[in-house]
């Protein structure tokens, strides 16, 4: 079944052609990756195919009644709401019969207002979109569903917007780099949702695993073409290489013809035949194949490194902390030369303030950093380039120097340079404000890289790079002699240039992994999870009832049950922090260990209550 076709569309800003007479069709149930380069319009694209643009030539026709939802880069949010106002305030007609049912729970002394909200579960079969509704919100860590959209991060956003738009099933959905501002574990969640859930996608993404193991299709735009692959991105590279070997050699012929023909026309008299008119109407068409060029440049990066000496960086003691939170307790490690290390963990355990610590941007609590006399940092941040109103792409390498110097002493100039990184001389003269966000990027890594450093640090390089751009830049890396850190959620990239990883647990928690992120990975899910902890996930998960046969005390009580556990589950949890922290008087020691004992056995018997009605509900 057809849902969105595109026809002909075109787009140009100005002189600048981004695409034109660009067709292609979206049909149920696939899964579709967008690929091309920075600057190809890719955005452009998502932007008319979501109705949030028009082109400028062709049309963009949907199925009558489809649910069409797009997952953008920029989100439109009421900043006086709070989490869940925002969801509930979408058009999805099952939240508000959650929300009914939730306040119920609140007060369960209203018989009357429990028993209508519960029919009503039953009559819309809430009970499984209520699993979900919440499995999404707790693995996109969107817990706190009181907190004010205000005060949310733009990762947070970002989360925000998936979970609504997951939550709301649209029948196609559209997403502009979905795992950015996700960390590791989000990620492989998503990943697992979209190959298990039959939903049909369209999306630009930079993950490779993703793109491997999500996509069932790949549309790349190159030099202006459309060309389809039916497959995953393994399929799609093998492909591409004998697409491109293929064009190769019909360019070789072409050129070999144009020859042939070029001098027959010189030799041609002035009177022209009917056939002699077709064939030259022919050389035309084959002289403007054989001088078809390829912009098939790749970055070549062999930037000057400077030396290193035997000290490189060692750190001593290290602490940190932000109010209550800890990043850093007592981390300590010795840099050796040339060593490769990843660093992984969820959101907000401290990774990046452990690269601003490490380059001196951020101060630290306790602890002492020392750096050797030769090592020179390149620190690529998140925040990217620092663009300046009216700065040409050119002068911001000329900022550095007019020449720049390479390896085995040969120098280039700050032009030659752009060019390597894939600005021809005509974009070196645009400005900078008017490139695309993954061009912004290409130009600061550029500027990150032409100081020369030793030690190179990397805070999540790969967000905005095409896969172009990524597949050089990989290379480059593991040619790279100096020291190198990299804070990535791009699985693919990190098991290709890392050799070990720093895991931020949280809590100031750091562990040495000697191995890349598969390794790691497949280290943990080898671990045997505690018993205890696996019966709290397991209440946790089937927390919601399914439809049976209770009585109606039953299904009060059941109610009733889940707002107790939850309480005591958090009171636990609060007593237990309270120890960890050695926040308890040494008088209040024993009172508040017989407190926690009970609340153990409280909640273990409620518990133990809840299973028995759950049980008896399935039955």
């Amino acid at each position: 079944m057809n849902y969105l076709t595109v026809e002909n569309i075109s787009k140009a800003y100005g002189e600048r052609v981004l695409f034109e007479d660009l067709s292609f069709g979206i049909n149920k149930d696939q899964k579709i990756a967008f690929v091309a380069k920075n600057g190809s319009g890719k955005t452009s694209i998502l932007n008319i195919v979501a109705g949030k643009d028009t082109p400028d030539s062709g049309q963009v026709i949907s199925r009558k009644g489809i649910h069409i939802a797009y997952l953008s880069q920029e989100h439109n949010f009421d900043a006086n709401q709070t989490i869940e106002e925002t969801i509930f305030a979408t058009e999805n007609k099952i939240l508000p019969i959650i929300q009914q049912y939730e306040a119920a729970l609140q007060n369960p002394d209203d018989a009357e207002a429990y028993q209508k909200a519960f029919d009503l579960m039953d009559q819309h079969n809430a009970w499984d979109f209520e699993t979900q509704y919440k499995q999404i919100l707790s693995k996109l860590k969107l817990d706190n569903l009181q907190q004010k959209v205000g005060s949310l991060s733009g990762g947070q956003r970002k989360r925000l917007a998936l979970a609504i738009i997951l939550i709301n099933k649209p029948d196609l959905l559209i997403l502009d780099e979905p795992t950015n501002h996700l960390d590791l574990e989000m990620i492989e969640w998503l990943e697992a949702f979209f190959s298990r859930e039959k939903i049909t996608l369209f999306m630009v993404t930079h993950d490779r695993y993703f793109l491997e193991r999500v996509c069932n299709e790949i549309i790349e735009l190159d030099n202006g073409q459309l060309y389809k692959y039916k497959g995953n991105y393994s399929y799609y590279l093998q492909n591409k290489e004998e697409r491109k070997a293929l064009e190769a050699t019909n360019l070789s012929k072409a050129k070999s013809l144009y020859k042939k023909e070029l001098d027959w026309m010189r030799r041609q008299p002035k009177a022209r035949t009917t056939k002699s008119k077709s064939r030259i109407d022919d050389f035309f068409e084959i002289k403007q194949k054989a001088h078809q060029r390829r912009k098939e440049h790749e970055v070549q990066l062999e930037i000057n490194m400077e030396r290193l000496g035997s000290k490189i960086v060692e750190l001593h003691k290290l602490k940190k902390s932000f109010d209550e939170k800890v990043i850093l307790d007592g981390f300590e490690y010795v840099f050796k030369k040339g060593e490769r290390i990843g660093i992984i963990g969820k959101n907000g355990t401290g990774k990046s303030s452990f690269l601003n610590i490490l380059t001196k941007q951020l101060p630290l609590d306790g602890g002492k950093i020392v750096v050797g006399e030769t090592v020179k940092f390149g620190y690529y941040t998140q925040k990217g380039i620092n663009i300046k109103e009216g700065q040409k792409v050119i002068e911001v390498i000329k900022e550095f120097g007019e020449e720049i110097p390479l390896t085995k002493g040969r120098r280039i100039s700050a032009a030659q340079l752009l060019e390597r990184f894939l600005f021809d001389r005509k974009k070196q003269y645009d400005f900078v404000e008017k490139l695309s966000g993954g061009e912004q990027k290409r130009l600061y890594l550029c500027a990150v890289l032409i100081q020369n450093p030793n030690f190179l640090i990397l805070d999540e390089p790969t967000n905005d790079l095409d896969v172009v751009t990524l597949n050089v830049l990989e290379n480059f890396l593991l040619d790279y002699p100096g020291n190198l850190m990299v804070v990535s959620h791009d699985r693919y990239f990190m098991d290709k240039i890392v050799d070990s990883l720093f895991v931020f647990r949280g809590n100031g928690v750091v562990e040495n992994f000697p191995g890349n992120y598969s390794d790691f990975r497949a280290y943990e899910d080898s671990k045997t999870p505690e018993p205890k902890t696996e019966k709290k996930e397991a209440v946790k998960r089937e927390k919601t009832p399914q439809k049976g046969k209770l009585s109606y005390n039953e299904k009060r009580e059941f109610g009733v049950l889940e707002i107790d556990i939850e309480k005591l589950q958090k009171k636990k949890e609060q007593i237990e922090a309270q120890f960890a922290n050695g926040e308890v008087a040494s008088e209040d020691i024993n009172d508040k260990s017989v407190e926690l004992q009970q609340i153990i056995e409280d909640l273990e018997t409620k518990e133990e209550r809840w299973f028995e009605l759950s049980m008896k509900m399935e039955g």
